[in-house]
């Protein structure tokens, strides 16, 4: 279920012309809470359990960009996924339901919706680096990432050395590490502006390979469908990690988020979502 709110969304993926709202699996439809063309008395800013503020009461809104499975991504009318689950529980303990907004990726890095006060945090499967804490503060990691080279069957190609030998097109998702991973290593590759986007210019021939999270490709190649079109090719150490982002100076906020997914490590929650949505733990947690 969405539902098309505000204005246009800065950015310049200008296919997306605007932010939506999405209903989450811990979340009532938005229709019930979301009168659209008109506000109540109700909304506004808030303070949710310790203190926290929130900008709309009631809500922990979270800015995401969909799709980018197993992290967040729509399934039977509902957003879903690791990170969902995850600030569901922040959510919980701050006896607010959690609300999702998509919204353009590149407004992560510079914490535009964070400023502006459209969204109390950002959980996209966003890597932690230097570049984005001037702008946003992050809580503590919550996941290990790597990145992963995706290749068609038919070009034959394994790794980046393949892929620059035999000349061969490359993509990544647009303002993204695996992005900035490729252009570092002198690719120039063709940018898509969502996950979906990437799997798509694959199977249509608009690229050869691809290189994105790991995780992402775990996900795509579960579909028989994928595992017969693509191969997966080398794994990238990146020492990547994820991080869910408040403003700047929202102390409270990261306190609590960095509280439950400490407390989800602590009590086994962590590693069962973690099944439940990535798979099977990596060697070092099982």
């Amino acid at each position: 279920m969405e539902v098309i709110v505000f204005g246009t969304a800065s950015g310049h993926r200008t296919h997306r012309s605007s932010f939506r709202v999405r209903a989450t699996a811990g979340v009532v439809a938005v229709g019930m809470f979301l009168a659209v063309g008109c506000s109540s008395s109700d909304d506004g800013p808030g303070t949710a359990a310790g203190g926290v503020p929130v900008v709309e009461k009631g809500r922990l809104t979270t800015c995401t960009h969909l799709p980018y499975p197993p992290f967040q991504f729509e399934q039977g009318g509902k957003v879903v996924g690791f990170d969902v689950a995850l600030i569901d529980l922040v959510a919980k303990n701050l006896k607010v339901e959690q609300k999702i907004l998509d919204t353009p990726f590149e407004t992560f890095k510079t914490g535009a919706f964070l400023n502006s006060g459209e969204c109390d945090l950002a959980a996209a499967g966003m890597t932690i680096t230097d570049e984005r804490k001037k702008n946003v503060d992050f809580s503590v990691p919550y996941f290990d990432a790597t990145q992963a080279l995706l290749a068609t069957k038919k070009s034959g190609v394994t790794s980046l050395d393949d892929v620059k030998s035999q000349k061969k097109k490359l993509g990544a998702q647009a303002e993204t590490t695996g992005e900035s991973y490729a252009k570092d290593q002198g690719f120039d590759p063709v940018a898509f502006e969502s996950s979906d986007a990437v799997l798509n210019g694959l199977r249509t021939g608009q690229v050869d390979a691809v290189v994105i999270d790991y995780p992402v490709v775990q996900g795509w190649l579960k579909d028989k469908a994928n595992a017969e079109q693509f191969v997966l090719g080398q794994n990238i150490e990146t020492g990547e990690q994820y991080g869910f982002s408040v403003k700047k100076g929202n102390d409270k906020l990261r306190a609590a988020i960095d509280k439950a997914i400490k407390d989800a490590r602590a009590d086994g929650t962590y590693d069962k979502l973690y099944k439940q949505w990535i798979g099977p733990l990596p060697k070092a947690q099982s």
